[in-house]
């Protein structure tokens, strides 16, 4: 199975995002948290987070850039949890057995996402705010030559 990983090219996530997620955290879109948003809310590094961030799994803070990393079905099931746990601390979910679906969906959603790329695809992120909501578009780059380790950390 493949999932989306946090990678860091330079330093430009902690220059661009508010929180930035670290090197090797696993990572989904995050497009939820923007669920609600307005024209007006899209200003400094908000806009940044909404227009290109990838949300970090760990942290939650966001990313630029994700590769595309073998993950294990004990990891997948780890990060649903932690996810969950998320919806409930921070989105004031009722209880953790009514975030728990709604999280393995997002994570469901990523892991699909991931399932045909190559391993080390780097994959990118584009928002923009429509009249019907968020729209999004994913951009896939495929692995060149050398493998990301020998130039970028994206966890073990």
């Amino acid at each position: 199975m493949n999932f989306a990983r946090v990678i860091r090219l330079d330093d430009t996530d902690d220059n661009v995002f508010e929180r930035p997620a670290e090197a090797g955290e696993w990572a989904i879109p995050g497009s939820f948290e923007f669920s609600n948003w307005e024209e007006a809310d899209l200003t400094g590094k908000a806009r940044q987070a909404f227009a290109h961030g990838w949300l970090g799994l760990e942290s939650f803070g966001r990313a630029s850039v994700v590769a595309v990393a073998p993950i294990t079905e004990a990891e997948e099931h780890a990060l649903t949890e932690r996810l969950a746990a998320y919806f409930v601390e921070a989105w004031g979910a009722p209880h953790i057995d009514a975030a728990r679906p709604v999280a393995a969906e997002e994570i469901r959603h990523m892991a699909e996402m991931c399932s045909e790329q190559a391993q080390n695809a780097l994959m990118v992120i584009e928002r923009e705010l429509t009249d019907a909501g968020v729209k999004e578009r994913f951009r896939i780059i495929p692995p060149q030559g050398a493998s990301l380790e020998a130039f970028a950390v994206h966890g073990d």
